[in-house]
């Protein structure tokens, strides 16, 4: 948690909001990204950016990456905890990211470790790599670990919409408290419906890339409403290839009979 300073540059937002965090975690992992197969980055002093509200972003030296690549512009933002941030724009052969780097190059004290340092999102560029496993969406919070509940056989009904199922399922939940679980079910174990492949694919840091399928029950067809990860990260092995219903897309999620979505 970022401490209070007593410096001529202190950060304002404290003290309206004395537990807000800053955290500088730093990544022991080869970070590398890219972007028009040409490398942006490649460092071994990344660190990991926890803040409250905000996704876990990497942070890496400046001397770690390829400054031919940017360009500075006009564009700038404020942050009342961090300080002025400046922005480049990133061009890689035609390939063009626009204000996809910032820096903090006089950050206020109680983030002075992010001086000389660099951000990007990942969304802006191809590849995002640690060590030479692919990060998806965002970074990995250092402090989020996934979680698997022991196996249960239940008597349950994933879902409801003029579907009878009742099978055996398996939860599966990220470790932060307000994250509900999430209920992992054996594909063969579900029945009464058609399920359509969709060319809808995501990305999670935690858990790798993401395939859905569409719906088709009682003349009804609910697009992209499943999701399973056919080659899931090792930390997830065990949800491989199982089915995960979206509880906005379906009647009712039950365990047991009691509805738990």
């Amino acid at each position: 948690m970022a401490s209070t300073s007593s410096a001529g540059n202190a950060a304002p937002g404290y003290s309206d909001h004395p537990g807000y965090r800053v955290d500088l975690v730093p990544c022991a992992k080869r970070v590398r990204a890219t972007l028009a197969g040409q490398t942006v980055f490649d460092t071994q002093r990344a660190v990991v950016m926890c803040e409250t509200a905000h996704i876990a972003l990497y942070y890496v030296p400046r001397e770690d990456a390829d400054m031919s690549m940017m360009t500075r512009t006009d564009h700038s933002t404020f942050c009342p905890f961090k300080g002025q941030a400046s922005y480049y724009t990133l061009t890689a052969g035609d390939r063009v990211a626009e204000n996809a780097v910032w820096s903090y190059e006089t950050p206020f004290d109680e983030a002075i470790g992010i001086e000389g340092l660099a951000g990007v999102l990942l969304e802006q560029l191809d590849h995002w790599f640690e060590e030479d496993e692919e990060v998806f969406i965002h970074a990995r919070d250092p402090f989020v670990r996934m979680r698997h509940p022991r196996e249960r056989a239940y008597r349950s009904r994933s879902w409801r919409r003029r579907n009878r199922r009742q099978h055996s399922t398996v939860q599966g939940s990220c470790s932060r408290p307000a994250t509900k679980p999430r209920y992992y079910i054996p594909r063969e174990d579900v029945t009464g419906a058609a399920l359509m492949p969709s060319e809808l694919r995501t990305g999670c840091p935690y858990k790798g890339t993401a395939h859905y399928h569409h719906i088709k029950a009682g003349g009804t067809t609910i697009d992209d409403a499943v999701w399973y990860y056919p080659a899931p990260l090792d930390e997830v092995r065990r949800i491989g290839d199982y089915l995960c219903f979206y509880p906005e897309k379906v009647d009712a999620i039950l365990v047991d009979g009691k509805k738990v979505r």
